[in-house]
């Protein structure tokens, strides 16, 4: 009974040891991004890279059983290969860092909310270094996004960014108001001139019909 428990917890901690310590510095990197990347393909920005996508992934996964299986001894798997194509592996997690970056960038210029929520939440952009351009992005259009994610794990962490929020939404709630105020007032400004325009012109169909019958009456005294 003991060597099965024993057995178990070989197994269970091997499936749950989180990277292969062999070239750790370059690996964890790589390891670490994949899932991130992974999760890129649902992006609609990202749909031309899917292929590549799923192909990194799936040599992401083979990378690191080769990792594991040199740590428990496996002597058939060249340190060398593995070396390699942790370094090949590490162009390709550094590309679709750089798309990242590349289209957060892009959703700034554009503002297009949906791509700047899918960045700034993919876990491959440097958030720290854009904190300011996030915040203020959020504020310029947080009618268009929801508080969740990095989002929401700033206002939690900085009781000034609530604060803002709060103003923002009341400044929001009185502008908006004056909106309607303003529309209020073109429209009955829009009414009066109409019921100018309409008064004027009775007032013309009324001159214009007592002209005729004068006339009418001239014309007739003279037939008389």
């Amino acid at each position: 009974m003991n060597k099965i428990f024993a057995l178990l917890f070989v197994v269970i901690s091997f499936l749950y040891a989180q990277n292969p310590k062999i070239y750790a510095a370059l690996g964890d990197i790589i390891y670490n991004n994949v899932d991130k990347i992974d999760k890129l393909q649902i992006v609609p920005e990202f749909s031309a890279y899917q292929n590549d996508i799923q192909n990194y992934v799936k040599k992401v996964q083979e990378t690191k059983k080769m990792g594991f299986a040199i740590e428990n001894g496996d002597k058939t798997i060249d340190r060398k290969e593995y070396l390699n194509r942790l370094r090949k592996l590490s162009q390709k997690n550094d590309f679709f860092t750089r798309a990242v970056d590349v289209s957060f960038k892009t959703s700034l210029e554009n503002q297009n909310s949906a791509l700047f929520d899918n960045m700034i939440n993919s876990g491959l952009l440097q958030t720290q270094k854009y904190k300011k351009d996030i915040i203020d992005y959020y504020f310029k259009h947080s009618d268009e996004l929801n508080t969740t994610g990095l989002i929401q794990k700033y206002l939690d962490e900085d009781a000034r960014l609530r604060a803002k929020q709060k103003a923002q939404k009341k400044h929001y709630k009185t502008k908006r108001e004056r909106e309607l105020e303003r529309i209020r007032r073109i429209r009955l400004k829009d009414k009066l001139e109409q019921e100018k325009l309409e008064r004027e012109l009775e007032e013309k169909l009324r001159k214009k019909k007592l002209e005729i019958r004068e006339y009418q009456k001239k014309e007739l005294s003279k037939t008389i």
